[in-house]
């Protein structure tokens, strides 16, 4: 099965205007942009057939070539980076059995963590979609509530069936606990990881449809799919002492730069 990866990459942010461009410095000081290591981190994936920078920004255009990326430009009345993909893919004359679309703002997703998503899709008849879980840490479920208590939109949540099938992603924690735990210790919380492995099928059928209540409220693209009936496959990831945080929020630089120095991330 043929396998394309695009970077859907927008300027224009509600909470961080320009993000794609936003600098993140790793562990040997070298300054390189959020949409360059998004880039990078999605040549390491094996067995993938093509990777673009999916964007309708000159800026982004200009800059994602400078180090040496394939851009395909798509319309700014794309609502989010589904649409974006599903617009790409069709300028590109289609023509791929799985889409897959790593976020522009998860620079530290691992090429296994897509590995893993492209296989449990071709695995799962019944899936239309697929996305990477993780398993929070107590550290990273207390950097969950943390950024909730400061009114911060951090990560996503999931909760899904035995079979693994979403029921529902949330940007609030969800399942609830009251237990407090350790930086090392599991919790029951996984974090969903922003990337997707789509069935062109779905992905074509995805822009025709009207945002739903629940997509509108969360602001999360996925549960458009969710809303419309469409199975969205969970699969579980396993981190193997890699760290993972997604940039939302200028405050999430430093997070994600301490985190790049401590895995040794050049």
């Amino acid at each position: 099965m043929s396998v394309l990866i695009v970077i859907p990459a927008r300027y224009q942010s509600s909470r961080y205007p320009g993000k794609p461009l936003a600098e993140l410095k790793g562990a040997t000081g070298i300054s390189k942009s959020l949409v360059q290591r998004s880039w990078e981190a999605a040549i390491e994936v094996q067995s993938v057939d093509r990777v673009v920078v999916a964007t309708d920004d000159d800026r982004i255009r200009a800059a994602a070539e400078g180090f040496g990326a394939e851009v395909v430009m798509t319309s700014s009345s794309c609502f989010n980076g589904t649409e974006r993909c599903a617009e790409a893919f069709d300028n590109l004359g289609g023509g791929f059995d799985i889409v897959v679309n790593l976020q522009g703002d998860a620079p530290l997703t691992p090429a296994w963590f897509i590995e893993d998503l492209v296989t449990g899709l071709r695995n799962d008849a019944m899936a239309e979609v697929a996305t990477p879980v993780l398993r929070c840490d107590g550290r990273a479920l207390n950097g969950f509530i943390e950024d909730r208590k400061a009114g911060r939109v951090g990560g996503t949540t999931a909760v899904f069936t035995k079979d693994c099938h979403a029921l529902y992603f949330s940007k609030e924690v969800i399942p609830y606990t009251s237990e407090t735990y350790s930086n090392d210790a599991a919790t029951p919380v996984f974090h969903h990881v922003g990337v997707y492995a789509y069935r062109p099928a779905a992905l074509g059928a995805y822009p025709r449809w009207k945002p739903g209540p629940l997509e509108k409220l969360e602001g999360l693209e996925q549960l458009r799919f969710m809303e419309h009936g469409r199975q969205v496959l969970c699969v579980e990831v396993e981190a193997r002492g890699r760290q993972f945080w997604e940039l939302n929020n200028p405050e999430d630089v430093p997070r994600i730069e301490a985190m790049m120095a401590e895995m040794g991330t050049p």
